[in-house]
């Protein structure tokens, strides 16, 4: 537990560290280049831990708080630039406030570009390095009384677009259906019906689509399994049920109450529905079949569901070796071709959350599912337990995020200060210190308040 804890701070420092840095290294650059004296350079807050001067004048501080930083120009804070201006006469070529509006717009454009950039660049060497592998989209199985059941889907049919939209692996159609949460409508799903050639479009009604969860399954929601990992016990957590009933790693769920088990999905499902119900569990172990008792105990999830658990693991497996050869999908870039689609996977991410953070404003998708550091520490040090591969993915989804979160026009962001910059333009003089001191005040309120509610979410996961 210990250890776990150690490694999801590490994580966390680490990866916010890159962010930030790449962040306010983009308004260092962009500022140092249209002639602006840089004061400082800061990664993270608080009291510095290591400070430096640099021969270009400039003081580079390390602080022990690494939930974001900060480069301080100057005349950055200062809006006046006439005779009476604080700035001394011999340097009012290096202030910010007395560039041009062009150069102050790209000075701050340029902390989110880096950080778009930098998920380009990222996204670059997880295409070069490693490729695009994964499943091919066939439906493993349809679930009784689901909304795929219903629409006709069955067991054998591959996705090939979902809304139009073509898909070559199982990761791309889960990224579609997810920009449809909270919508209410049809999702269309374009398949190849087993043994056949033409493509079929099945329509999937949704309404207000897990609009309210908290971590929205969409797969599990329409019912449809994506492929079957053996129903194998990995690992038991000391003191839980699957202890108590005398589980093991290594033993095969058979069958639940005489309905065969099909796989781990089936098993966690079964699990998930039957909180504090006895459960006739046959397992298979070595050569033998083995007849258990299994009661599995409450847990409350964050949006106050109830379900069952047993505190069981699955045993690793290898789904992707164990796949025939036409299951997997397996596409190499060349260092040429891993930049278009580089820059297409960056776009179609901030596509998203940009959407997102919009359903999130106006009520469609619940805001449980704002993060804060807590459970991006957590995802941090599971990513990089993973393999640097994931762990790159997760990097690069988080720089994009944060470079749209700090295009939204709230003052004290960089999107709040573009917005002032763009309204200069149109009026021909700087919005008046009044507007922004209120501007200031209320940007502190709203990031504030996400701030409370990340933590809030953050430690309901705990609980």
């Amino acid at each position: 537990m210990l250890q776990t804890v150690i490694l999801n701070i590490l994580a966390l420092i680490v990866t916010l560290g890159i962010l930030v840095t790449i962040h306010e290294f983009g308004h260092f650059w962009v500022a140092r280049r249209c002639g602006v004296k840089v004061l400082r350079f800061s990664i993270g807050f608080g009291k510095a831990v290591k400070s430096w001067r640099g021969r270009d004048g400039t003081e580079y501080v390390i602080a022990p708080i690494p939930l974001g930083g900060y480069v301080k120009m100057l005349g950055q804070d200062d809006t006046d630039t006439s005779a009476g201006s604080s700035i001394p006469d011999d340097e009012r070529d290096k202030a910010f406030n007395f560039k041009p509006l062009w150069q102050r717009f790209a000075i701050v454009a340029a902390g989110p570009l880096a950080n778009f950039l930098l998920a380009i660049v990222v996204f670059w060497v997880i295409n070069v390095t490693y490729g695009l592998k994964g499943i091919a989209p066939v439906i493993a199985d349809v679930r009784e009384d689901s909304v795929a059941w219903y629409a006709g889907l069955q067991a054998g049919d591959e996705i090939v677009a979902v809304d139009g939209e073509p898909v070559d692996i199982w990761q791309q159609v889960t990224m579609q259906l997810l920009n449809r949460l909270g919508e209410t409508g049809a999702i269309t799903l374009t398949v190849i019906p087993e043994s056949q050639t033409e493509a079929v479009d099945y329509s999937l009604p949704v309404s207000n689509w897990l609009s309210s969860q908290a971590e929205p399954d969409p797969m599990r929601d329409l019912g449809l399994v994506q492929f079957r990992i053996p129903a194998v016990i990995g690992t038991v957590v000391p003191g839980g049920s699957a202890e108590a009933s005398g589980l093991q790693p290594g033993d095969r769920i058979v069958s639940v109450n005489n309905t065969a088990v099909q796989g781990w999905m089936q098993w966690v499902e079964i699990i998930r529905a039957s909180a504090e119900l006895p459960l006739d569990v046959v397992v298979q172990r070595e050569s033998d079949q083995v007849r258990l008792q299994v009661i599995p105990g409450i847990s409350n999830l964050a949006d106050g569901t109830t379900i069952g658990m047993i505190g069981a693991g699955v045993q690793p497996f290898d789904l992707f070796a164990s796949l025939p050869p036409e299951m997997r999908r397996d596409v190499t870039y060349n260092p040429l071709s891993a930049l278009p689609a580089a820059i297409q996977e960056t776009w179609e991410k901030s596509v998203f959350v940009l959407d997102s953070i919009k359903k999130m404003l106006v009520g469609l998708i619940s805001v449980k599912n704002i993060n804060g550091p807590i459970t991006i520490a957590q995802v941090a040090g599971e990513t990089a337990s993973y393999g640097l591969e994931v762990y790159l993915g997760f990097l690069a989804i988080l720089s994009i995020s944060l470079g749209v979160l700090n295009l939204l026009p709230i003052p004290v962001l960089d999107g709040g200060h573009l917005l002032y910059y763009t309204i200069e333009a149109i009026i021909r003089r700087p919005v008046p210190e009044r507007i922004q001191a209120m501007g200031l005040q209320l940007g502190l309120v709203i990031i504030g308040g996400i701030m409370v509610l990340a933590f809030y979410n953050d430690v309901s996961r705990l609980l």
